[in-house]
């Protein structure tokens, strides 16, 4: 009987759970936290208003580019434009002796178109006539004004006199036969071109050849091309 009831009192104070034992220094550093990257927070706004300013940008530089384009190309100096528009056959007289050559006179007019916002003060125009590559001669007119964005008709009378033409007397016959006759012209006009407060030393040249028919004194046709040279 003594033996059973010390079995029971033992039994009583035996703890139902044992003490947990002490973790080790190795143990205690390997479970420690991760170290913890924290983002900074931008708010979404942000983006917007970002991505607006760019494209206000983008409106306003879309919008002035082409007017600063045009703007360049209407305000930029360029040639004045020539062309004939009358050449009159007015006097043609043939001389045998004491040499075979011949007697013209021509009437040209000239139109000068200037396309630019400046003006144009020419100083003169120089036309010369010439036959088959052969200089007959030329001619000169006064100095004059065209105004910007403007039109000018200058005027010019070839009179040439005892012209000898031994080498192309027979093509000139022929020509006469036929009723046309093919001019090689040139024009040229120098003067200065007025930008703002400096003034640009303007040379245009202009070559053409001009076909004249012989019964109405007309041109029936003619090519040209132009050339220019400015210096400041």
């Amino acid at each position: 009987m003594s033996y059973a009831k010390h079995s029971d009192a033992s039994s009583f104070h035996q703890p139902l759970l044992s003490d947990p034992q002490p973790q080790s220094q190795s143990q205690h550093r390997h479970q420690d936290p991760p170290y913890v990257v924290v983002l900074t927070y931008q708010p979404p706004h942000t983006h917007r208003l970002l991505s607006k300013s760019c494209r206000r940008r983008l409106i306003c530089l879309a919008t002035v580019l082409p007017f600063l384009v045009a703007a360049a190309y209407l305000l930029w100096p360029s040639d004045p434009e020539l062309s004939i528009v009358r050449l009159r056959l007015d006097r043609l007289h043939f001389h045998t002796l004491p040499k075979i050559s011949i007697d013209i006179t021509l009437d040209l007019t000239i139109k000068v178109q200037n396309r630019d916002f400046y003006s144009i003060d020419y100083d003169s125009l120089l036309v010369a006539i010439g036959y088959r590559g052969k200089r007959l001669g030329s001619a000169m007119s006064g100095a004059g004004h065209i105004k910007d964005r403007g039109t000018s008709y200058i005027n010019a009378t070839l009179v040439l006199d005892g012209v000898e033409i031994l080498s192309d007397v027979i093509l000139l016959l022929e020509d006469l036969a036929k009723g046309a006759i093919p001019f090689d012209t040139t024009s040229e006009i120098s003067g200065k071109l007025k930008v703002f407060f400096f003034d640009i030393s303007l040379k245009t040249n202009i070559s053409c050849e001009v076909i004249v028919n012989t019964r109405n004194q007309t041109i029936s046709r003619q090519s040209c091309y132009s050339e220019i040279s400015e210096e400041s």
